[in-house]
């Protein structure tokens, strides 16, 4: 007979495995970025998405103990950059953890002063909203103040690696 509590339990996922299937799930590439004091941040991110058209609303989840992510918090502003299929480049620098990933970029600000990655495919704006836990990540809400949008093909993360789209699908490619 099983216990009243085993209905409760959760089963152990093994992380690297867990990674590994959501690997599988393709997705955008986004640099979040942002200025508390006189330092700029960013980090690259892939789990971002859109929550609400009235008022506009974005979730990025954040690595918890990231110095970007304490910016964000400090700074209560962020801005989303949606990469080309032309900046892969731009997002390993972003991805590094420790370094400087201004140094020896020039600096592009936005109207509030925050940074932004010039010729993105696309850039929203955001003040932070709200946040709640998810885990080791941080997941910020932020209310869009403000959009641009550019032409291009975005960068893909798939299988734990930056693709670009290359062109339409064959029919011969789609099964169940």
């Amino acid at each position: 007979m099983q216990s009243p509590d085993a209905a409760n339990e959760h089963p152990i996922i093994d992380p690297l495995v867990f990674r590994q299937t959501m690997s599988a799930f393709a997705t955008g590439v986004a640099v979040i970025t942002t200025k508390s004091g006189d330092e700029l941040h960013g980090m690259t991110v892939n789990s971002l998405t859109s929550v609400s058209l009235d008022p506009p609303l974005v979730l990025v989840c954040l690595v918890r103990e990231a110095r970007t992510t304490q910016a964000v918090l400090a700074a209560g502003a962020f801005v989303v950059n949606f990469l080309s299929e032309r900046q892969e480049a731009i997002a390993a620098r972003f991805a590094r953890r420790g370094t400087d990933h201004f140094g020896a970029l020039p600096a592009a600000l936005n109207p509030r002063g925050l940074p932004h990655i010039p010729k993105a495919l696309g850039r929203l704006d955001c003040a932070v909203e709200m946040t709640h836990d998810g885990g080791d990540h941080l997941i910020v809400i932020g209310r869009v103040l403000e959009c641009e949008i550019r032409e291009g093909r975005p960068l893909l993360f798939f299988r734990a690696r930056y693709h670009e789209i290359s062109g339409p699908g064959h029919a011969a490619d789609w099964y169940w």
